[in-house]
């Protein structure tokens, strides 16, 4: 019943930015965090983000100080700014959501879009 549209995905050279949006098919006022994952060709689906409602983010040390999460509750939102781009960032960039639905909680997943980084 919940779907995640992402968007924002594409080519980009070396040190350019680029910002990803994921929005829920429905309205939920209880989002208990959104993530963002990626999958580089060859590799391991690999965590790189994650903002609570609350406000407190993590991000995965490669990310660190070029990538930022944010977020917006009330439009069921999520994004995934990201600068300073590097070849190694190029994969299918994954967005997750956990919401709680009524007394029980449930994760979804975007069906991924895709980031390629030029050098």
């Amino acid at each position: 019943q919940v779907q995640l549209v992402e968007s924002g995905g594409g080519l980009v050279q070396a040190g350019g930015s680029l910002r990803l949006s994921c929005v829920a098919s429905a309205t939920f006022f209880d989002i208990n965090y959104m993530a963002w994952y990626r999958q580089a060709p060859g590799n391991q689906r690999e965590f790189v983000a994650i903002i609570t409602s609350g406000g407190t983010t993590t991000y995965a040390e490669s990310v660190k100080g070029r990538f930022t999460i944010s977020r917006d509750n009330a439009k069921n939102t999520a994004y995934l700014q990201m600068n300073s781009l590097k070849p190694e960032d190029t994969a299918v960039y994954y967005c997750n959501m956990n919401i709680r639905q009524s007394i029980k909680s449930y994760d979804y997943w975007g069906q991924g879009t895709q980031v390629t980084v030029s050098s």
